[in-house]
Protein backbone atom coordinates (compact mmCIF):
# COMPACT_ATOMS: atom_id res chain seq x y z
CA UNK A 1 0.00 0.00 0.00
CA UNK A 2 1.15 3.82 -0.72
CA UNK A 3 1.04 6.90 1.43
CA UNK A 4 0.56 9.94 0.37
CA UNK A 5 0.64 13.17 2.66
CA UNK A 6 -0.55 16.38 1.06
CA UNK A 7 -0.91 19.79 2.90
CA UNK A 8 -4.07 21.80 1.17
CA UNK A 9 -4.00 25.39 1.63
CA UNK A 10 -7.87 26.21 1.63
CA UNK A 11 -9.13 23.43 3.85
CA UNK A 12 -11.52 25.88 5.94
CA UNK A 13 -14.36 23.81 7.59
CA UNK A 14 -16.06 20.25 8.23
CA UNK A 15 -17.93 20.49 4.66
CA UNK A 16 -14.49 20.80 3.20
CA UNK A 17 -13.67 17.70 5.37
CA UNK A 18 -16.77 16.03 4.30
CA UNK A 19 -15.82 16.64 0.44
CA UNK A 20 -12.47 15.50 0.35
CA UNK A 21 -13.53 12.48 1.57
CA UNK A 22 -16.31 11.54 -0.61
CA UNK A 23 -14.21 12.94 -3.35
CA UNK A 24 -11.12 10.78 -2.82
CA UNK A 25 -13.76 7.88 -2.27
CA UNK A 26 -14.72 7.66 -6.12
CA UNK A 27 -10.86 7.07 -6.53
CA UNK A 28 -10.59 3.31 -7.35
CA UNK A 29 -7.93 1.89 -5.22
CA UNK A 30 -7.67 4.44 -2.41
CA UNK A 31 -7.96 2.76 0.91
CA UNK A 32 -8.47 5.49 3.86
CA UNK A 33 -8.15 9.08 3.45
CA UNK A 34 -7.41 10.94 6.94
CA UNK A 35 -7.73 14.94 7.10
CA UNK A 36 -6.20 17.18 9.57
CA UNK A 37 -7.90 20.45 9.74
CA UNK A 38 -6.21 22.30 12.24
CA UNK A 39 -3.00 21.32 10.23
CA UNK A 40 -4.39 21.64 6.69
CA UNK A 41 -2.66 17.97 5.83
CA UNK A 42 -4.37 14.74 4.21
CA UNK A 43 -3.21 11.16 4.32
CA UNK A 44 -4.22 8.85 1.87
CA UNK A 45 -3.51 5.09 1.72
CA UNK A 46 -3.84 3.51 -1.55
CA UNK A 47 -2.93 0.64 -3.90
CA UNK A 48 -3.02 0.47 -8.33
CA UNK A 49 -4.72 1.34 -9.87
CA UNK A 50 -4.65 4.93 -7.79
CA UNK A 51 -1.79 6.54 -8.46
CA UNK A 52 -0.99 10.53 -7.26
CA UNK A 53 -1.05 12.38 -10.40
CA UNK A 54 -4.80 10.78 -10.28
CA UNK A 55 -5.67 11.61 -7.02
CA UNK A 56 -4.17 15.23 -7.16
CA UNK A 57 -6.16 15.74 -10.04
CA UNK A 58 -8.86 14.61 -8.56
CA UNK A 59 -8.65 16.96 -5.19
CA UNK A 60 -7.83 19.93 -7.96
CA UNK A 61 -10.85 19.34 -9.89
CA UNK A 62 -12.88 19.73 -6.88
CA UNK A 63 -11.25 23.09 -5.91
CA UNK A 64 -8.82 22.27 -3.70
CA UNK A 65 -4.87 23.16 -3.73
CA UNK A 66 -2.73 20.44 -3.52
CA UNK A 67 1.01 20.91 -1.86
CA UNK A 68 3.23 17.85 -1.59
CA UNK A 69 5.32 17.51 1.95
Amino acid sequence: MNTMICSISNLQNKEDKTRIKNTLDKVRGVQEVGVNRSTGSITVKFNAPADEDQIKRCMEHAGFQIQYE
